[in-house]
């Protein structure tokens, strides 16, 4: 295997790449920029639907639904994200609804087996955008479970399992420059097995924090680890008390001013021991307003992750998440994003 080029790390409540913070030495409207994970949740880029009844939702425009041409049109896309100033990104080993929101999910989207055995071409696609990310200098978040298909593992055996032969499969791959989160919106109450939903879910933090210590070439030593809670929810002081850093999600919080209330509460919690705190989730955007959700993170030192979907009405262009995904910066809701984030990142791709 041959030496990575990426390595994140955590100094105090700022991440670091290959020994130097984020966007160093940047400043934004007063603002400190360096240190900070900016990011945007692109959780279908090894998508799949194993359910042949299903299957057809997802067919492109001009074909058939195909697992690989997604996966290839992601890694195509990243570099123009990079050059933008996007330095994360929110994947998940289960998917996000390819509708945006659900409340059904019949399709079956998932990296593991019922058994919590690691599935070859899921694994496949996965390392290809690792690499990619790796090549680029990026920080993937990758999420193992999703409440949509969390159900998937037959019990709680499967839950570890899979986690473990997750964990084991970073560690083999030798990946320094990812974060790891456990699931998605863990507090939601439609995961099934216990130890996923929040009162437990450090169980499963500390499971992959112990397993990979003392593996990986980076100054921790091990992964770092967290979960994320659903919009306007703050962690619980189980899981502040031993996550890495502090994942937030600004869906369905009423505007900025509860954005920066939600991580000055964080950092007021009895377990906060000053953990990077970060926004990898939220669907509100206005971003040439003189005061959004991404500015209000920014305000109070917290990066921010864009969640774009498909909304009722809209074409192949928008959002991404949304399956078939354009993984181009191709709406005018996406370039509104990355033009902000070139501007407060300094990025010499400023787009128009």
């Amino acid at each position: 295997m041959s030496r990575r080029n990426t390595c994140v790390s955590i100094s105090e409540a700022a991440f670091l790449i290959n020994g130097q913070p984020t966007y160093p030495g940047r400043w934004y409207q007063g603002y400190k920029v360096e240190g900070l994970l900016f990011n945007a949740r692109m959780v279908q880029g090894i998508f799949d639907d194993l359910n042949p009844e299903t299957r057809h939702r997802w067919d492109y425009p001009d074909g058939p639904w195909d697992a690989e041409r997604n996966t290839a049109e992601f890694v195509a896309a990243m570099p123009s994200w990079r050059a933008a100033g996007l330095l994360g990104f929110t994947i998940n080993l289960q998917g996000g609804s390819p509708e945006g929101y659900s409340r059904e999910q019949p399709w079956h989207n998932s990296a593991f087996t019922a058994a919590g055995e690691l599935r070859d071409d899921y694994m496949t696609r996965l390392a290809r955008i690792l690499d990619a990310a790796d090549a680029l200098g990026m920080v993937p978040i990758v999420g193992l479970f999703y409440f949509g298909q969390a159900w998937r593992l037959r019990d709680e055996e499967a839950v570890r399992r899979a986690t473990e032969h997750f964990t084991d499969w970073l560690l083999a791959q030798g990946y320094t420059h990812v974060l790891v989160e456990i699931g998605n919106e863990v507090n939601l109450p439609r995961y099934t097995h216990d130890i996923l939903r929040a009162p437990r879910c450090h169980e499963l933090i500390r499971l992959v924090q112990e397993r990979s210590a003392g593996k990986l070439a980076t100054p921790a030593g091990r992964l770092l680890v967290s979960t994320s809670m659903s919009g306007g929810v703050l962690p619980p002081d189980n899981i502040v008390e031993v996550a890495d850093f502090l994942l937030l999600h600004g869906n369905h919080v009423s505007g900025p001013d509860r954005m920066r209330e939600m991580v000055d509460q964080c950092r007021q919690l009895p377990s906060y021991r000053g953990q990077p705190i970060l926004f990898n989730e939220d669907d509100h955007f206005d971003f040439e307003a003189e005061d959004n959700h991404l500015l209000a993170a920014l305000s109070r030192y917290a990066g921010w992750g864009y969640f774009d979907y498909r909304m009722p009405g809209e074409g192949y262009n928008e959002g991404f998440q949304s399956v078939p995904v354009n993984w181009t910066i191709s709406s005018a809701r996406k370039q509104g994003f990355f033009r902000l984030l070139a501007r407060i990142t300094g990025s010499q791709e400023e787009r128009s």
